[in-house]
């Protein structure tokens, strides 16, 4: 066997028409607890209210709660994302009348994580800090993290003991997770993810990842994700190259044309798709060691 990869599968999509797509908090839960079951060792969660992912502490409790409840063993993960976005108007305004604008401080994205830490009951054992300042498809709108914000990020996650998950989407990005690196501001190995296939950002062929890869940090540990019927190619792909492996409904919604999928099919998808490859399969402790989890 090849060395072990482990999946991380982020579960909660937003297409209406996919009837498996998590929606309340007992449904993340149910499906990120299926996933572990399938053979993802770790789940990245967010809790989206409409078309617009949450910052409602209690909702993120509810769902590590029946998570940790249900005893599978697996990371959880949660997204800081929300409350990055900017919509402009045409004459140079930021569109404050809208609900594509959520500009909000760095704390108040990690409010979950920072108030689920200092209960202590339901903690994450890691947070995605979403290290992409980039367009979000066509149109006016941009999500955007300023270098100051994801220091200030890293030391609020430095100050909880948790462990950042540096998600990139462009070359950039990677040049100053790298500076982060350097200042201290990210504990080793760092873990990054590496996402190609969103608008505006790195296009998802293979010659772009592995020119990200050849980029990397050393001693670092990375993942990476495509989406939709890109998805399971990525995870080839990224295994091949050295990396683990990201699924889930966040990234595609179909396990083939017209076909709805779960989460636990994608993961299950996935895991045939590894050993068929000669991967071994990394669970939850084995992913913990590695990534020198407390």
């Amino acid at each position: 066997m090849r060395g072990g990869v482990f999946i991380t599968c982020s579960v909660t999509g937003t297409d209406p028409g996919n009837p498996y797509c998590p929606r309340t908090t007992k449904e993340i839960a149910v499906a990120a607890i299926a996933a572990a079951q399938a053979g993802a060792a770790m789940v990245r969660i967010r809790v989206v209210e409409g078309t617009a992912v949450s910052t409602d502490t209690a909702l993120y409790r509810e769902v590590v709660r029946l998570i940790r409840e249900s005893n599978v063993d697996v990371i959880v993960n949660i997204a800081c994302a929300a409350g990055g976005y900017i919509s402009v108007t045409d004459d140079g305004r930021v569109d404050r009348d809208t609900d594509k604008t959520d500009f909000v401080s760095q704390e108040a994205r990690m409010r979950p994580v920072i108030e689920l830490c200092k209960e202590g009951r339901y903690a994450p054992e890691l947070a995605t800090l979403d290290c992409n300042t980039y367009n979000h498809g066509d149109g006016n709108r941009t999500y955007v993290a300023p270098p100051d914000y994801l220091r200030k990020g890293a030391r609020i996650l430095q100050e909880l003991h948790i462990k950042p998950e540096l998600a990139v989407r462009d070359t950039g990005n990677l040049w100053f997770v790298k500076q982060m690196i350097q200042e201290g501001l990210v504990p080793a190995p760092a873990l990054i993810q590496l996402g190609t296939g969103t608008a505006y950002g790195t296009p998802t062929d293979a010659g772009h990842l592995l020119a990200m890869v050849n980029a990397l940090p050393t001693e670092c540990i990375w993942s990476s994700f495509a989406p939709d019927r890109m998805q399971m190619p990525w995870v080839a792909q990224s295994a091949l190259l050295g990396g683990h492996v990201r699924v889930g409904l966040e990234d595609n919604q179909y396990l083939s044309p017209g076909v709805y999928a779960t989460n636990a099919q994608l993961v299950a998808n996935a895991r045939t798709l590894l050993n068929q490859m000669g991967f071994s399969l990394m669970g939850a402790a084995q992913a913990r060691k590695q990534l020198c989890l407390n």
